[in-house]
């Protein structure tokens, strides 16, 4: 048997399934389906644009995205997603003060 360490949310789960406090939801692959469409179409990525950036701007993105190592054209997306579903959290720019 596989032994699995396992953090404080997924031990108070266990916890539930093992009490049989869990119950399913109704129509539980009506549910599933709804959600997959969900997050198909959130990660769909089926327009193309073009835009005309600072090389400053461009250079700064694309040493954030190595940082974070993803291609920083995902980061470019993940930033505009951010912003137009209001979870953009400005940062302050080490640059600011130059």
């Amino acid at each position: 048997m596989n032994s699995y360490v396992l953090d404080d949310e997924e031990q108070e789960i266990l916890a539930a399934f093992e009490a049989g406090e869990l119950k399913s939801i109704p129509d539980v692959k009506k549910q599933i389906s709804k959600h997959n469409q969900i997050a198909e179409a959130t990660f769909k990525h089926d327009k193309k644009i073009n835009i005309r950036l600072a090389n400053r701007d461009l250079l700064e993105i694309q040493k954030l995205a190595l940082a974070e190592g993803i291609p920083y054209q995902a980061l470019i997306a993940s930033v505009l997603h951010k912003f137009v579903d209001g979870k953009f959290v400005e940062r302050q720019s080490s640059n600011a003060a130059r």
